[in-house]
């Protein structure tokens, strides 16, 4: 066996290098923690942003030098890079809104950052995974590190609590992922996804469509928890409710398009000869998560609720894509995927400065006059709010667009008519958070409104910048994305 053994190249390891940056700055934050006194914890931040830039430069450099490693275990191509590069972006404005937030809860730590390393490195993991077995290496990495900074507000109950379902649920719906691969290995004698793909696709092979079916459904429980897409997002409004504002920021962007780049390959190339299965499967769940998440909005009064159950209609509306099984639908996944991490971040940073101290100012009413007091605020605000609308020039117009298109494309032409109707329904819920900003007397929770933050202002012009660009010079990412997308086919 050790005569055999090859050992790994030079490309293997630049093919990693993200992975790599993202594990050593993770461990010298923590360990750093230690040796810092308490005036040089928020030092800490600047360091996890440079790890983090340093990370996206070893993605360019590996996106420059594509192909397999390690044994085939990673993939590194174009739709590996996008992925990678994406979830890395959330990363850097996670830890801009995150620095005063963690300043004003008196919870300044290391480990904050050291946890975000380590849930990207998982994430990123998952972007050019090629193995089942490194699909679920890459989610657990990814998950563990996500419960722990649900709970990171150790003396605060509700952290507690959004920390406690989402282990327990996620754990559960792991099982499920992990039963699916042992199940799919014992059919194929295999879990490389190409491997999987030929012996599906072979006339030769003899299998139960039965059980292959039944593969496919748990691999779907595991992936559709992680999307928050039904009727598997339940966990979600509590979960986002009750972590700290940053967190559920993070949570709702970089996690869901590290499991959506992840889902989208597995399906794409794995299961691409069963379409006609799973395909009415995800047609059902597409509908289901877009109504349940728009319809359940409307009656909510508190705005990380609200922003929750919004993400999981956007996974609905990502669904549909995925549906379409078709090129231009990876593409317009993963147009959409980039367009809605900037617009909700942006959204998030704003309410992570507006809930003030132990999130007291939670409630979407708490926001009225909110414009009066800091009209650059609110406008940013809006212009997000509108960019999840779907109004023309912002990125969310064009992520619709391309989403629905790619629907008709493939003659889905109720999912893609239902869908637009969804999206008229979301109007709704978001006009009504600008009705109050705008047109309501000034309450005392925008009279207490600080100031914002350096970090949290730098993370709302990025996120408005890019949110703009996208809608108005969409072609470029959409190009990429094009070119991504032909090769997870």
């Amino acid at each position: 066996m050790l005569a055999n053994f090859v050992p790994p190249s030079t490309s293997e390891y630049i093919r990693v290098l993200p992975e790599i940056v993202l594990t050593i700055g993770g461990t010298i934050l923590m360990v750093a923690e230690g040796f810092a006194g308490e005036r040089h914890k928020r030092g800490m931040a600047p360091a996890a942003l440079a790890f983090l830039l340093f990370a996206m430069g070893g993605a360019v450099l590996a996106g420059m030098d594509p192909g397999p490693a390690f044994h085939n275990l990673l993939i590194v191509d174009g739709y590996a890079t996008f992925f990678r590069l994406l979830v890395l972006a959330v990363g850097v404005l996670s830890v801009l809104i995150s620095a005063s937030y963690l300043t004003r809860e008196n919870a300044d730590s290391a480990d904050y950052y050291s946890l975000i390393l380590f849930s990207l490195c998982g994430q990123s993991l998952l972007a050019s995974a090629n193995e089942l077995i490194m699909v679920f290496i890459g989610l657990e990495i990814s998950s563990i590190a996500t419960y722990v900074l649900a709970g990171f507000l150790r003396k605060d109950k509700r952290n507690n609590e959004a920390a406690i379902k989402y282990f327990l649920l996620g754990s559960f719906a792991t099982a499920f992922l992990l039963y699916g691969v042992g199940w799919i290995y014992g059919v194929t004698g295999t879990t490389n996804l190409q491997e999987i793909h030929r012996f599906l696709s072979s006339p030769e092979s003899s299998y139960s469509p039965l059980l292959i079916g039944a593969c496919a459904a748990m691999l779907f429980v595991g992936f559709a928890f992680k999307i928050s897409a039904a009727p598997f997002q339940a966990w979600a409004p509590d979960v986002y409710q009750g972590a700290p504002a940053p967190v559920s920021a993070f949570m709702s962007a970089a996690p869901k398009a590290a499991a959506f780049a992840v889902f989208l390959r597995v399906y794409s190339v794995a299961f691409s000869g069963l379409t006609e299965r799973w395909q009415p499967i995800l047609w059902a769940s597409a509908l289901a998560t877009m109504v349940i998440g728009n319809f359940a909005a409307l009656r909510q009064n508190n705005i990380k609720r609200l922003l929750a159950y919004s993400s999981v209609a956007n996974a609905g509306y990502v669904l549909v894509a995925v549906v379409a099984h078709t090129e231009n639908g990876v593409a317009a996944a993963m147009f959409y995927l980039a367009a809605y991490a900037l617009m909700n971040l942006g959204a998030f940073a704003i309410v992570t400065h507006y809930v003030n101290k132990g999130e007291r100012n939670a409630g979407i009413d708490d926001m009225a006059g909110f414009a009066r007091q800091q009209p650059f605020a609110a406008a940013l605000f809006t212009w997000f709010l509108m960019s999840m609308i779907g109004v023309p020039l912002t990125g969310g117009f064009f992520g619709k667009f391309y989403i629905f298109k790619s629907a008709i494309d493939s003659n889905l032409i109720w999912l893609a008519v239902l869908g637009l109707l969804n999206s008229a329904v979301a109007a709704y819920y978001y006009l009504r958070i600008i009705v109050v900003m705008y047109f309501h007397e000034p309450g005392e929770a925008a009279r207490e409104t600080l100031p914002i933050p350096g970090g949290i202002r730098v993370a709302l012009i990025g996120s408005a910048i890019g949110v703009l660009i996208l809608g108005v010079f969409p072609s470029a990412v959409l190009e990429f994305a094009n070119r991504s997308a032909m090769l997870v086919r």
